[in-house]
């Protein structure tokens, strides 16, 4: 026990500490400088490729292979967009604490009590954890959605184990 706090303070601050915390992001498989290197070489070859149109005098299909270079680059421009989205969830023995923010910025916020939060769980044996949603009272919010079941699966099973420590409450002897 630390000699300036009272009890009820570190009770408190035991009460607070997370028992589980994890955000979630969609996986990109394309970083930045895989992006620079794959928009290269699209327009290397496409300019190579318009070269003998261009000296034919089909000149109009070079602005048709410009075309291709556009649409290809909005398509990364939307899917780096979209990976801004994410999922944190904070679980203490107080609260478990759901923050969604969309790719547009959105931002949802739900809390639960722990004592009455239940994990839900859609299954399929062909394909494995479809879907997970925490409930509580009634209400019912879908959580991470942007992982692969697999991932899913071992996600359930942490919050699942965090939630069941959160009922149990606070941990006194953990520094």
């Amino acid at each position: 026990m630390d000699p300036g706090k009272s009890p009820e303070s570190e009770s408190m601050d035991a009460a607070r500490r997370p028992v589980f915390d994890a955000t979630i992001t969609p996986h990109r498989s394309l970083g930045q400088n895989g992006f620079r290197i794959v928009m290269t070489l699209v327009c290397l070859a496409s300019v190579i490729s318009s070269i003998p149109f261009v000296v034919l005098g089909a000149w109009p299909v070079a602005g048709f292979f410009g075309l291709d270079i556009l649409a290809l680059f909005i398509a990364f421009h939307v899917n780096f967009r979209h990976a801004r989205a994410f999922e944190r969830i904070v679980v203490t023995p107080l609260e478990v604490f759901l923050r969604k923010v969309s790719h547009h910025g959105r931002e949802a916020v739900w809390r639960f009590n722990p004592a009455w939060t239940r994990l839900e769980r859609e299954t399929d044996e062909d394909y494995g954890l479809l879907g997970l949603s925490l409930v509580s009272r009634g209400q019912s919010v879908a959580v991470a959605s942007a992982l692969s079941p697999h991932e899913r699966a071992g996600f359930a099973d942490a919050l699942g184990a965090a939630l069941a420590n959160a009922r149990r409450g606070p941990d006194y002897r953990a520094p």
